[in-house]
């Protein structure tokens, strides 16, 4: 028991000096240093105890020793990959053998640290103490009821890990939003078993997938399609794409004005609200967010791919680095010469993007390490929206036109904590929900980001040859919360029913096209899976030969029924499902339980249960490995490298010379980053010229 021990507190060490020394898991408080040093201990515990059920005491000696040493390499291989790749080593990494030299072999004396001997020295030592006698072998064989009693220690450490965690981060299992948080909560040993249970659970899914499979998906698409409106068909032909991603965005700020203590009424959004109006916009009031689980990462599967994501979990954690895409980035790239790239100021491993992207087909992604990112600009989920999109400027500039670009501002992100710095100002709401009461001034300076970006675009020449897209990816406040919400919007507590909660899902949806002027706010239904036909229409692309489960929301053809990821809603320009109970869409009365009944109602269950069904088959047996009628060239995840892209665009402009149409080199090899301005929010309350 004392050489158990031994190697426990080993391992625990080991697994500490990696969590602090090598990998940048983002701890926020002294719960969370406390989860973490408790960790190690209740996977190292129960995989040692194998060892104590072994009868013979050297056998069982050697047991623990090998068990050991895998677990000290597990630790250092993974020290090592996350030098070079800010990850963790997955089951499909092992697996693949290129990819593991290439981080493990090739730049392994790169990847060295002086540090590195305290992996490694006692995995000489021990075995030769155990040689020379000097770690005495006891003889006496250990009784199996004080093996399983180990084993059941290590099983308990790991409720009350487990337990701590959920606490700290509801739903980390369901939804694995994060390997770094799966490491900072549960330990390495748990992530690489937990994923090697996913890989398992997905490969067999995969294997057993076939060309066959795809004929009911083509027939679904085919009987789906909706033609384009020939008016508007390649309105923004040939312009650029710029996505401006808004977090936790529900339609409801749109126009909303706070009232503060002394009665005086604050707008949230005015900038937002004046692009919502705005005669060059196409606007939508009844688009709704259609995630689950994944949140973010899932409206990002939808916006990308026309497809939902899982059910369980998200696409982009769980599939997105193994998946066959047919993305927009990948589409626009081959039909119409796209460059593309996302820029984000958070760690490139949350939701997998890293990997993710690169299927999907990006050229570039810029995450948080190319980014000046300190505790002052920043928050847990990453780098605050000004400086972000002022940070992003350095790379914009160097793009080749047209490019699809998309830009993650995380601001406006729970828990909405206001800001004490020269941004602070805007009211708080007074709700007795802390979270709802800074929600509005979060958004606020969403606002003001946004306004200052698109000032940049006008000034740097890009906003008249470009299409901006704003989009809310899901809802900022939950249906748990929506009751304190209720007073602010008008209702009462006490009558606030899923009918409202329904309504409350809807996020905005802006496609604004500088120069024409035949937009306006239309009250189609539709949600994120029909954004992509709606732009690749726009811009001139036709969607007939790629499967796409949505719909152009500008055709006369859409049918305007919008499926709720988990399968317990959708809306319609007559019907409201939510949560088990039909209401009529114009007044929120209840249905009738004879007409809710009908046939007419069951068609739109159907269509629903269908639609999700046929993206659910597709993802889970990535079958568009086997569709080609698209014509589009395979993409290779090992074409992409994410690494000194600044370097590489500035290649790019350098080889191409004056045949260049990066904003850089059309500005005369002149940078355009002094062009982007920001103020404080007092600076927007106090106007310089009477005119403003």
């Amino acid at each position: 028991m004392g050489f158990f021990a031994l190697l426990v507190g080993l391992i625990w060490a080991k697994s500490i000096l990696a969590y602090l020394v090598d990998f940048n898991l983002g701890i926020e408080n002294t719960f969370q240093y406390f989860i973490l040093f408790l960790n190690p201990f209740a996977t190292t515990i129960l995989l040692l105890s194998i060892a104590l059920y072994v009868r013979k005491p050297l056998h069982s000696y050697l047991t623990m020793l090998v068990i050991y040493i895998g677990l000290s390499v597990l630790i250092y291989a993974n020290a090592s990959y996350y030098r070079e790749f800010t990850d963790f080593i997955t089951i499909n990494t092992m697996l693949g053998a290129g990819a593991v030299s290439s981080g493990l072999g090739e730049s392994a004396l790169r990847l060295l640290r002086p540090h590195d001997i305290l992996y490694f020295l006692d995995v000489v030592l021990i075995p030769v103490l155990l040689i020379l006698k000097k770690i005495k072998i006891d003889p006496k064989p250990l009784r199996a009821r004080v093996a399983l009693a180990f084993s059941v220690l290590g099983a308990l450490l790991f409720s009350a890990n487990l337990s701590l965690a959920e606490a700290d981060r509801p739903q980390l299992l369901g939804r694995t939003f994060s390997r770094d948080y799966m490491v900072k909560y549960l330990g390495l040993n748990f992530f690489t078993a937990y994923d090697g249970y996913q890989t398992y659970q997905t490969n067999q899914v995969r294997a057993e997938a076939s060309p066959n499979d795809l004929l009911d998906v083509e027939n679904y698409v085919d009987d789906h399609y909706a033609a384009p409106d020939e008016n508007l068909f390649g309105l923004a032909e040939g312009k650029n794409v710029i996505y401006i991603h808004l977090e936790s965005f529900q339609q409801f700020l749109i126009d909303y004005q706070l009232t503060d203590e002394n009665g005086v009424a604050h707008t949230v959004t005015p900038f937002i609200n004046s692009l919502y109006h705005d005669n060059q916009t196409f606007a939508f009031d009844n688009f709704f967010h259609q995630v689950k689980a994944g949140k973010t990462s899932d409206a990002e599967t939808l916006m990308e791919n026309s497809l939902f994501g899982l059910a369980q979990g998200s696409l982009f954690t769980q599939l997105g680095g193994k998946n066959t895409f047919e993305a927009a980035p990948n589409i626009l790239k081959q039909e119409a010469g796209y460059t593309s790239a996302v820029f984000h100021g958070n760690a490139g491993t949350f939701w997998n993007r890293n990997e993710t992207y690169k299927n999907l087909g990006f050229d570039y992604f810029f995450d948080a390490s190319y980014y000046d990112v300190t505790s002052e600009n920043s928050f847990q989920y990453g780098l605050h929206d000004k400086p972000f999109f002022d940070q992003s400027v350095q790379y914009l500039e160097h793009l080749q036109q047209p490019f699809y670009s998309k830009f993650i501002a995380v601001s406006n992100h729970y828990p909405y904590s206001t800001f004490e710095n020269d941004d602070a100002g805007f009211p708080i709401a007074d709700t007795g929900d802390e979270t709802i009461n800074g929600y509005f001034a979060t958004a606020n300076y969403l606002d003001t980001a946004v306004e200052e970006f698109f000032n940049y675009l006008k000034a740097s020449g890009l906003y008249e040859n470009s299409v901006i897209v704003l989009y809310g990816d899901h809802y900022g406040i939950s249906d748990s919360r929506n009751a304190s919400l209720a007073e602010l919007l008008g209702q009462s507590a006490e009558t606030w029913d899923n009918y409202d909660n329904a309504n409350l899902q809807r996020v905005p949806y802006m496609i604004h096209i500088p120069g024409q002027t035949g937009g306006g706010i239309s009250h189609t239904y539709g949600g994120q899976v029909d954004a992509l036909p709606t732009l690749l229409h726009l811009l001139g692309v036709e969607t007939d030969d790629y499967i796409q489960l949505g719909q152009d929301m500008l055709s006369p053809e859409h049918d305007q029924i919008v499926a709720f990821r988990d399968r317990n809603g959708f809306m319609t320009e007559k019907y409201v499902y939510y949560h088990n109970t039909l209401y009529y869409t114009a007044d929120g009365s209840l249905v009738p339980e004879e007409e809710a009944n009908s046939e007419q109602v069951q068609k739109i269950h159907d269509a629903v249960d269908q639609q999700l069904a046929v993206s659910d088959k597709i993802n889970n047996g990535d079958l568009f490995r086997f569709y080609t009628d698209s014509g589009l060239e395979p993409i290779e995840a090992s074409d992409f490298n994410y690494q000194n892209q600044l370097e590489q665009m500035e290649t790019i402009e350098s080889d191409l010379g004056s045949e260049s149409t990066s904003l850089y080199s059309q500005n005369g090899g002149q940078s355009t980053m002094d062009l982007y301005q920001t103020k404080s929010y007092q600076e927007y309350l106090a106007p310089t010229t009477p005119e403003q």
